[in-house]
């Protein structure tokens, strides 16, 4: 865009941030709005027995490429750490490394058929291209196709649930597929093993560095302020109301989803504002647990078993340098995911203590409450939107029915999982296709 306008982005995530990145670097006026006292939304940091980590789980791919061009962009390309990590499978009361292929030819609770109809399963959903497709098959169907009923019921199942609860049942394959996807990414892009990757100081680091660069290109911030409407004006021009005023704008974007996107604008058609009310997230509890010692080897632990109300183990001091990053403590994640209204919300961390570290000691019988140096419960009710069936044609644009209003959120990853590579892209995909709009 030749001529300078000016924009307000509603929501100080990554998301908003990479927005405000590339409206700026097109000689765009940027504010930004953020109703928490620090940047970073899903992948902001808290406080933990006197160290700063990450307040839900997040680990950086090698081919995470757009991720890794923004901190090359703002200087912390070098300040990443890549590390080979492991997979634990709790299965059957027992704890299982499945991070290699001879580990997975071992692996006792499926037989040799079985390993072959799964592996089958893998191979296949890597090698489809016409992912809409999938869209249309019940995520259990396609994989009882594939895997068979022992494989599905065995494995499968257990994880859908953990990750969807009874959801899964109006999810559709391409769940499945994305995940897959996104597991053979690095080798479709010539890399020969998959490292995982942190920032030394974690997303803190990130978000601060982000943060930081975007104010000294000229980017305004307005932390600790909610947005609470969006007014047209006859000009085409748009009134953002806060606590503090009203700030007019030639641009807003919102970041914040459908349904909190267009209950700031009454002045969108009901039908508009039903599609966008129609997209069902979940959200998620995640315990962060400091520990006196570590309860394995492996970054992820995934559960089969019906044992534990979380839906795996993240043992994040299996990937980071704990010493350095952690004063020597050890750091797990015990995150479940639930509807946006589930009641576990309402519980207090007294209350969800008692019951994930009950499950936590009866799977690690050799962990006690004397090990426990820290419990903080991190909650989010709306954290990813679930891939329907026929999600994509379901899901409402970007342009509203307000002129230079938008909407542009992590719902519109329609081909991808949900993490901050794929973030990115929606930032940078979405604005290309509102600078075309404008530009007509």
């Amino acid at each position: 865009m030749k001529e300078q306008k000016s924009w307000g982005i509603i929501g100080g995530g990554i998301l908003g941030m990479t927005l405000a990145l590339r409206l700026k670097q097109a000689g765009q006026k940027v504010t930004i709005f953020e109703s928490a006292s620090r940047p970073g939304g899903l992948a902001s940091s808290w406080e933990l027995d006197g160290m700063t980590w990450d307040k839900y789980y997040h680990v950086i791919l090698m081919s995470d490429l757009n991720t890794r061009k923004i901190l090359k962009e703002i200087g912390l390309e070098d300040s990443m750490n890549w590390v080979e990590t492991k997979t634990g499978f709790y299965s059957e009361g027992k704890l299982y490394s499945m991070s290699n292929l001879i580990e997975f030819f071992k692996f006792p609770p499926i037989n040799l058929i079985d390993k072959f109809r799964l592996g089958l399963t893998i191979f296949v959903a890597s090698k489809i291209t016409n992912w809409k497709r999938l869209e249309q098959i019940p995520v259990a169907t396609w994989l009882t196709r594939w895997s068979g009923k022992r494989v599905f019921e065995k494995i499968w199942l257990p994880l859908l649930k953990a990750k969807l609860g009874d959801n899964y049942k109006h999810t559709s394959a391409a769940f499945i597929w994305s995940t897959i996807q996104r597991m053979y990414a690095a080798r479709k892009s010539g890399l020969k093993k998959e490292m995982f990757g942190y920032m030394t100081g974690g997303y803190e680091t990130i978000n601060q560095r982000f943060a930081n660069h975007l104010q000294e290109i000229g980017v305004e911030f307005k932390l600790n302020l909610s947005v609470s409407g969006i007014s047209p004006e006859n000009d085409g021009s748009l009134l953002v109301s806060t606590k503090e005023g009203v700030l007019k704008f030639d641009q807003v974007i919102s970041t914040l989803s459908p349904s909190q996107s267009v209950n700031l604008a009454g002045s969108l058609k009901e039908e508009e504002k039903a599609r966008h009310r129609n997209v069902k997230y979940l959200g998620v509890i995640c315990p962060s647990v400091i520990l006196s010692k570590p309860i394995s080897p492996y970054y992820v632990t995934n559960i089969t078993d019906d044992v534990a109300p979380f839906t795996g183990i993240i043992e994040m001091t299996a990937l980071i340098d704990k010493e350095k990053e952690l004063q020597g403590k050890n750091l797990i994640y015990l995150p479940k995911y639930v509807d946006s209204n589930d009641p576990l919300f309402e519980s207090s961390d007294a209350e969800i203590r008692n019951i994930f570290l009950g499950a936590l000691f009866k799977m690690y019988p050799e962990l006690s409450d004397k090990d426990v140096q820290y419990f903080g419960v991190a909650r989010a009710r709306i954290v990813f939107a679930l891939p329907t069936l026929g999600y994509s044609v379901s899901l409402p644009g970007i342009q509203t029915s307000i002129k230079n209003f938008h909407i542009v959120n992590s719902a519109q990853i329609i081909n991808g999982t949900l993490n901050v590579n794929e973030t990115i892209l929606v930032a940078e995909s979405k604005l290309k296709v509102i600078f075309d709009e404008l530009s007509k």
